[in-house]
């Protein structure tokens, strides 16, 4: 039977770079060595360094004056190292989920770092606005998709000071503009790559600011300096990202998936809305995430939720369960997801209706 893999992350991944990578693996580019023995300083893994960094400025049209990194620790890693960085005097926060907590409990580490405003009283089941920002903040960091509730920032915000922007679950999902932001940061683990890897888009000009000594680990210009190679970087997740990045090119550009993403996203969501059996937990459609597509049973039908979940399974549904936080269901429709497989879901939940 069919998979159909709806996980969170780590998650699908195009049959294009589980393939290729595979290749590298075993041999990458008849040298005789797998892509995971080689030197990270060899020409051949510069190589790969180059042409990943390259692809990621190509295809968000990075302006001049950005530099793209490739660093260890993940996201959780950048909730760090952005007040490392940035942090003077105040930093301000959009508190919309679960991961945004999690970077503003960071920064209070280092000072004042206000909540601007929080979508905790409907259970982060919107994205705020209408919000003052401080004046004096040295930066503004959003979460432009919360992966565990389900919303999502789909526009590039203009405010009066450095926007930092966490974008591991939607990044290369749509066009943006990359000149409106500080420092874009993901974990590779949603739509890029392997997990052990994010991609940093950092802008130079703003780094060097803050009177504090850096541990060199942590310092964006060391990073900057080695060409993100201070130390030995994640090979394979970075090997396996260049993968995803040329099938994405070869697709057509971001342009072209985000129109594929938003097709994907409109099947499903018009099957929720229909369907008496399922409800939405984003209820205004401007906040609905195309990433993470996040609906419960109605209250009519909530003792069916393990009958429902063992259904889907037994039609190849793979990682529909929602967060333990939140319950029910999550379908993640990343990049790499097929049509075909929201189709084989929104056929299922049609099934179950009539079931």
């Amino acid at each position: 039977m069919k998979k159909h893999n709806f996980y969170a992350g780590p998650s699908i991944l195009p049959a294009y770079t589980i393939e290729n990578t595979a290749k590298g693996i075993l041999e990458l580019d008849n040298t005789g060595l797998s892509v995971m023995e080689i030197s990270h300083r060899s020409k051949e893994f510069m190589d790969i360094m180059e042409q990943a960094q390259s692809l990621i400025k190509e295809l968000l049209d990075v302006p001049q004056g950005y530099h793209v990194l490739f660093l260890g620790g993940g996201a959780s890693m950048q909730f760090c190292m952005v007040p490392y960085n940035l942090f003077q005097k105040k930093a301000a926060y959009l508190n919309t989920g679960s991961w945004a907590s999690k970077a503003l409990k960071e920064a209070a580490v280092f000072g004042e770092a206000v909540e601007v405003a929080s979508s905790r009283d409907r259970n982060f089941s919107y994205i705020p606005r209408g919000y003052e920002l401080p004046a004096d903040a040295d930066y503004f960091h959003i979460t432009t998709n919360n992966t565990i509730y389900g919303t999502e920032i789909r526009e590039d915000l203009d405010v009066p000071m450095t926007l930092v922007a966490d974008m591991s679950s939607d990044i290369l999902s749509r066009p943006m503009d990359v000149s409106k932001y500080g420092i874009i940061y993901g974990g590779a683990q949603k739509n890029l790559a392997p997990s052990g890897v994010a991609v940093v888009i950092i802008r130079e000009d703003i780094l060097g600011k803050v009177d504090r000594s850096i541990p060199s680990m942590l310092d964006y210009r060391i990073h900057i300096e080695h060409k993100s190679m201070f130390n030995t970087p994640p090979v394979v997740p970075i090997y396996a990202a260049l993968q995803t990045l040329r099938w994405l090119r070869d697709l057509g550009g971001v342009s072209v998936m985000e129109r594929i993403n938003i097709e994907k996203a409109a099947l499903l969501y018009d099957e929720i809305d229909r369907n008496p059996m399922f409800r939405c937990t984003v209820e205004d459609e401007q906040d609905r995430s195309r990433m993470n597509i996040c609906f419960v049973m109605t209250d009519a039908h909530q003792e069916r939720e393990a009958d429902f979940l063992e259904f889907a399974s037994s039609r190849g549904m793979v990682g529909i369960k929602g967060h333990r936080s939140v319950g029910g269901f999550r379908a993640s429709t990343y990049n790499a997801l097929p049509r075909e497989s929201v189709l084989a879901l929104v056929e299922t939940m049609k099934e179950f209706e009539k079931k």
